[in-house]
């Protein structure tokens, strides 16, 4: 499992950082989170085939974190490559109106199925000064060709929107504090059985094999001399499997933390430095000693900043007079976030996250 971050700045792209999208790989799956204008020109210079992506989460309606998108749908579906499954996308109301209209007025077909899911908005996480904006989940409207019908995913008791999940691996939703509608997602694997002791598999007749997946996956095997093997007897103890927060803007992370509690990763903004505090609130953004604060909050392994303003310029440039490198932002979340790594993302980094 691992994260490339393809964009790292906010507002918007400039020649040495692209703005904000981020992907997931685990086990093949690829998952892209946002996808800013000119996602499809990063993606192809890292490792990640645009065809391999499966799903979409976007943390909100802004531009840098969404305008990229009806262009990268087009670069998948120049691919020629054919899918098994839909493409998946999730994201706040409003999200499948952009999509389709981008496609339809651009007369643009995709080649490939895919369904948007929107998590409702509650009428409490409008801004104030928003009233008369109305989200619809239109579930009604025509749909453009490659369209398939989604849901519109609302929140549990808690606050928690669940977004997707399988017998491997979970992604939830909770919101952020910032000027429209913002999510972030919570990435949580299942836990993993322990290691098999293949020795004493070996040395009880049991040859390498089929066999040995099966107790793996839990089931009982009877022995030639009629012992019954449980994978308890074989399997070392329960592994807990990782975790990957990845926020949108946010100014308060607030609703977001019981979800996100204990998480190896924390993707979390650093618009602008720690002097600059006013500011970043007043424009729904956050500094390192914010993000670094929250980090300790949800007791995180690793806080990796991103979402830089244009001033900062990555760690490895050659600064000119009167410039700025992020190692300034670390250096501050450094500070208040003492209890694990604090890294920069930069254009086409990643990172890898071991297994327990």
């Amino acid at each position: 499992m691992d994260l490339t971050f393809l964009g790292t700045a906010s507002c918007y792209p400039c020649p040495n950082r692209g703005v904000s999208c981020t992907v997931l790989r685990n086990e093949g799956d690829c998952w892209m989170f946002d996808c800013g204008e000119g996602s499809q020109i990063q993606i192809q210079k890292s490792n990640i085939r645009p065809t391999r992506i499966t799903k979409i989460f976007i943390t909100h309606l802004h531009g840098d974190h969404l305008f990229g998108l009806p262009g990268f749908l087009c670069t998948i579906g120049q691919s020629g490559a054919e899918r098994d499954t839909p493409l998946e996308l999730y994201g706040p109301i409003g999200l499948r109106r952009y999509i389709r209209t981008s496609l339809e007025l651009s007369r643009s077909m995709l080649g490939f199925d895919y369904i948007v899911n929107e998590l409702a908005v509650p009428e409490k996480e409008l801004p104030a000064d928003w009233e008369s904006w109305q989200p619809v989940h239109d579930s009604t409207g025509a749909l453009h060709p490659n369209e398939k019908p989604g849901r519109l995913i609302e929140p549990d008791e808690h606050g928690v929107w669940h977004c997707y999940g399988d017998k491997r691996i979970t992604v939830k939703a909770a919101p952020l504090t910032h000027r429209v509608p913002t999510f972030g997602f919570v990435i949580e694997e299942a836990t993993l059985p322990g290691k098999l002791d293949s020795k004493k598999l070996l040395d009880l007749g049991v040859p390498p094999g089929p066999l040995y997946g099966r107790i793996k996956n839990g089931e009982n095997m009877t022995l030639d001399n009629g012992d019954v093997l449980t994978p308890q007897d074989v399997l070392g103890p329960q592994r807990l499997g990782r975790k990957i927060v990845i926020l949108g803007d946010t100014s308060c992370s607030e609703q977001i933390t019981s979800v996100a509690m204990d998480t190896d990763i924390l993707v979390h903004e650093a618009t602008l430095e720690n002097e600059l505090l006013d500011k970043c609130i007043e424009n729904g953004h956050s500094t390192p000693g914010m993000a670094a604060e929250f980090a300790n909050k949800i007791n995180a392994k690793k806080l990796i900043l991103t979402h830089f303003s244009q001033r900062y310029r990555a760690v490895s440039d050659t600064l000119k007079e009167g410039e700025e490198s992020v190692g300034k932002l670390i250096k501050q979340a450094e500070l208040v976030f003492s209890r694990g790594d604090v890294v920069a993302a930069d254009d086409l980094m990643q990172i890898v996250i071991p297994q327990h």
